[in-house]
């Protein structure tokens, strides 16, 4: 999922940047208004944070703009203005949500992931199941991947090691991430043998088999890791 984000704060740019970057966005970073308009022009985002207070060009006119070109595109607004006027200032621009600084980072995640639910068209006949690669969707809700909208057959840890892969599209999970993402999800042992770098080739066989036809590619990178990809 690409993110923008728009701050001329550059402490808490980096902050943010970092810790969308952990969740498993790819994030561009705009230090000001003209800097956005120039990558929203340019670059297809699934989402913009837009912080109102922008140099150059104010977060408002931005958000204007980015609804004349690109009207579907989900943009939330940061600012530190908490006023009802200025909640209402930011709506009517076009903002489809608003939070106001200072802020947890846990919220501003969850907000972004709600807006790309609700802006997402979800996989035909399957309640709250969105399209991530190729022909391949998610149903995170209920753990389960899908292929053209038939539900793939994944163990616990399966499911655990693509949705790892999913969150880190086109960047190299190193196999340690891997077992640390297995240790932190005990129910991922159900049935399973003990976890280890080991069996981590075991399983990305087996996942690369139950998706083949997916459109999604799991590649090895010889001495780091695996990269999902489109292909």
């Amino acid at each position: 999922m690409r993110l923008l984000l728009a701050e001329d704060d550059a402490i808490l740019a980096d902050a943010l940047v970092a810790q969308f970057e952990h969740a498993g966005f790819a994030v561009e970073h705009a230090p000001n208004g003209a800097v956005a308009e120039y990558l929203l022009a340019k670059q297809d985002f699934d989402a913009a944070v837009l912080d109102i207070g922008l140099p150059m060009v104010d977060g408002l006119t931005v958000l204007k703009h980015v609804r004349v070109g690109k009207p579907q595109l989900p943009v939330l607004v940061l600012t530190a203005l908490d006023g009802l006027d200025d909640r209402v200032a930011g709506l009517n621009a076009g903002a489809d949500d608003y939070l106001t600084k200072p802020f947890d980072f846990p919220e501003l995640e969850a907000r972004i992931r709600a807006l790309l639910r609700r802006t997402r068209p979800p996989v035909a006949g399957v309640p709250g199941a969105v399209p991530e690669v190729g022909r391949l969707g998610l149903d995170r809700e209920g753990r389960r991947a899908l292929v053209d909208g038939a539900p793939v057959d994944l163990s616990p840890r399966e499911w655990e090691l693509l949705d790892l892969l999913l969150a880190h599209r086109n960047r190299v999970v190193h196999k340690e991430q891997i077992t640390q993402a297995w240790n932190a999800d005990r129910s991922a042992d159900r049935g399973e043998p003990p976890a280890g770098v080991g069996m981590i080739e075991v399983y990305i066989h087996r996942l690369r088999r139950k998706l083949e036809g997916s459109g999604v590619a799991i590649r090895t990178v010889r001495g780091l890791g695996y990269l999902l990809e489109a292909g």
